[in-house]
């Protein structure tokens, strides 16, 4: 598939260019959790289509899911948004947080690049993170500016479903669009002449 590089996307119109919808729609049906989840986002977009920040979004989405505890796993140079998240979050819903530094296991312990040689560096755990809010049975875990990667090893390791409130990058402001959107950095990808 690259959909991406398509120009007609038919399939708004129903095209099916795949072999694979009979077995898509049997997993939609074959689990009450996929379907819930799917019918919740649609009528979340239907209802407030171009209305609700993310932020709202999420919120709204669990209520209608009946999420009553919410995981957050964050990164320690997002401690402040990671606090503010939490702090709205827990009006409603209990919440856990979790900084991506859970345990301060040595980077030297797995041989570990450090940013600075001449210094103590704790490495990031997402699996440590995951674990931590495995235990507490979360309904919904989100992820606040986990490092490329990281992400992947939380998603993986995580029990309850994962979405992610903030990308990290740092050099955008974690808005990781923007070098999509920046003439610039579209010219430095060779994209723009």
């Amino acid at each position: 598939m690259k959909c991406a590089l398509c120009d007609e996307k038919k399939c708004y119109q129903g095209k099916n260019c795949t072999t694979i919808k009979e077995k898509v729609v049997g997993t939609y049906k074959a689990e009450d959790e996929n379907l819930k989840i799917m019918a919740t986002a649609a009528n979340l977009e239907a209802r407030h289509y171009m209305e609700l920040t993310r932020l709202e979004e999420l919120m709204a989405f669990c209520k209608d899911m009946g999420y009553k505890t919410l995981g957050i796993a964050f990164c320690i140079g997002l401690e402040s948004e990671a606090r503010v998240l939490h702090e709205i979050l827990e009006r409603d819903f209990e919440v856990y947080s979790v900084c991506c530094k859970i345990c301060g296991i040595d980077k030297e312990d797995f041989g570990l690049e450090k940013i600075k040689d001449d210094r103590y560096e704790a490495m990031c755990n997402p699996i440590g993170q995951a674990m931590a809010l495995n235990e507490k049975d979360t309904d919904l875990n989100i992820i606040c500016g986990l490092c490329l990667g990281h992400d992947i090893l939380f998603s993986k390791h995580s029990e309850a479903p994962v979405t992610t409130f903030i990308v990290k990058d740092r050099v955008l402001a974690h808005n990781p669009a923007g070098a999509i959107y920046s003439k610039y950095y579209r010219r430095k990808f060779g994209m723009e002449k």
